[in-house]
């Protein structure tokens, strides 16, 4: 289990360069095994796959929090009223 959550945290945080694809969830589901694993056996590897689907998680969320901010600051200028 902590095998495929460290691959599970590598893939989120190099994944972040493919658009389209929702890595956070793979992310979350890192963060999940790891944290099951390492509550099974300390093993160095499941606290590598915890920190690295932590840290994939949180790249991954930070274009999208981008994306709302952007979209809600043009929703609210007025320019998309002749539009709709």
């Amino acid at each position: 289990m902590a095998v495929v959550g460290l691959i599970l945290g590598i893939l989120s945080i190099i994944g972040v360069a493919i658009p389209g694809i929702p890595l956070w969830l793979l992310g979350v589901v890192g963060i999940i095994l790891s944290a099951v694993a390492r509550k099974k056996e300390k093993s160095g590897l499941a606290t590598a796959g915890l920190v690295l689907s932590i840290i994939g998680t949180i790249i991954a969320f930070i274009p999208w929090i981008a994306c709302t901010i952007c979209a809600g600051a043009v929703a609210g200028s007025g320019l998309l009223d002749g539009l709709f």
